[in-house]
């Protein structure tokens, strides 16, 4: 099995499954390439992309304080 195959086999095992799941891969991932000195591709992300990303790590179901969007509204000001 290729390499790419192998990719766009898991791709789409990734697409099914539910957020929560893709989010503990997306951690595993993150503690992997960490482990292995492997930087994270952020300097090519777009403006939306760091957005969508903090408004995760924002409202993430682990945190043991719940935040509102009126609580991120009040700290955050563009």
């Amino acid at each position: 099995m290729t390499t790419m195959t192998v990719r766009e086999q898991l791709q789409k095992q990734i697409d099914m499954l539910p957020d929560d799941i893709v989010q503990q891969i997306v951690d595993f991932t993150f503690f992997i390439m960490d482990r292995r000195d492997i930087a994270p591709l952020y300097a090519d992300w777009t403006n939306n992309q760091w957005q969508d990303f903090s408004l995760e790590q924002f409202f993430r179901e682990d945190d043991e304080v719940e935040y509102t969007l009126e609580d991120a509204q009040e700290i955050y000001h563009p």
